[in-house]
Order: C-alpha cells, then sequence, then structure tokens
C-alpha cells in the first residue's frame, strides 16, 4: 500500500493572458455565463509581483471570474509586451491545449457560441444524449471551441454513464 504524500486538494484557479481584457470579459461573463466574485486589480512598478510572476517590470490589469466549480484569473498586460497568439495554433503543440467545461445545456452554450461569431471546430453530436422512458438523460457530447483570442476550450455536456465521469 502507497502512503498519501500531503499535496494537492484542488485547482484553485486557471490564468489566461489576453490582448483585450474587454472581449475577454464579454466571452468569459457574457458567453459563458461566468460570475465575477472579486474587485479587479491592476499593477505595474511592484518588485513583488515581478517576483512572483517572473517578469521585470511587469503591468498589468486582470479579473477573476467563477465557472461553476473552477475559477478563471483574466491578465491584459500592456508591459513587457508579448508576439502574438497564432489564433489557429494546434491543440497538439506543447504547453496546456484546452480547458473543458461542463455545461448542463449544450445546445443553449453552443447557440450563445456561434452567436458570438467565436470559432467552434465541428458541432456537438447532439444524438449521443438520449432520454429514457422515465426522463433521465444518459450519455455524453463535446466539442471543441476557441475564443476571441484563439484559446482552445471544451464544452460537454455529461450525464451519467460508465465511458466519461461527469464532474
Amino acid at each position: 500500500m502507497s502512503h498519501k504524500l500531503p499535496g494537492v486538494i484542488g485547482v484553485h484557479h486557471i490564468g489566461v493572458s489576453v490582448p483585450d481584457l474587454g472581449k475577454a470579459r464579454e466571452f468569459y461573463l457574457d458567453i459563458l455565463g461566468a460570475v465575477e466574485e472579486v474587485a479587479p486589480l491592476e499593477w505595474a512598478d511592484n518588485p513583488f509581483i515581478d517576483s512572483v510572476v517572473g517578469l521585470k517590470g511587469s503591468a498589468a490589469r486582470q479579473f477573476f471570474c467563477r465557472l461553476g466549480n473552477v475559477q478563471i484569473e483574466v491578465f491584459e498586460y500592456s508591459t513587457p509586451k508579448q508576439a502574438p497568439l497564432d489564433p489557429q495554433r494546434g491543440v497538439n503543440e506543447y504547453g496546456y491545449t484546452h480547458i473543458a467545461l461542463q455545461v448542463e445545456d449544450i445546445t443553449a452554450v453552443h447557440e450563445r457560441i456561434i452567436a458570438a461569431g467565436l470559432p467552434v471546430h465541428t458541432p456537438p453530436a447532439l444524438d449521443a444524449i438520449t432520454t429514457d422512458v422515465d426522463g433521465v438523460k444518459h450519455g455524453y457530447t463535446g466539442t471543441y471551441c476557441r475564443d476571441f483570442f484563439g484559446n482552445v476550450f471544451e464544452i460537454l455536456e455529461i450525464h451519467q454513464q460508465d465511458e466519461i465521469r461527469p464532474i
């Protein structure tokens, strides 16, 4: 029997750097339905934050929002300048490739994403979710999408079954 090491108790938040904080707010709050729970921050000329983030002379604005059981921290750095993100960056590239968001109604979320003009790799296979005679849904479906900046996220609707576990 292995000894349990003290360690991670959960994911507190995921950080995302974006070139336009206003468009990011539209994406996370208006399209995905996130809730902003704390006041936004900004900083410049702060040696302590520079040491934490590992950037000399950093300056940024940020906001935190909650999507279900995870928080997203969104940054717009004004300093130092960044290279542009390739909006078609493949999910096979090294590093974090996407975040997956379990949703209650994939049809409604997909429609909001499409209405905002955001790219969807392929529509979700809606026939993969069935409803039995008792009105209980089974199965799962999902698809990859991109935000306004090319960051990949996955939307999933999952109902109790053996192939994939819901949150």
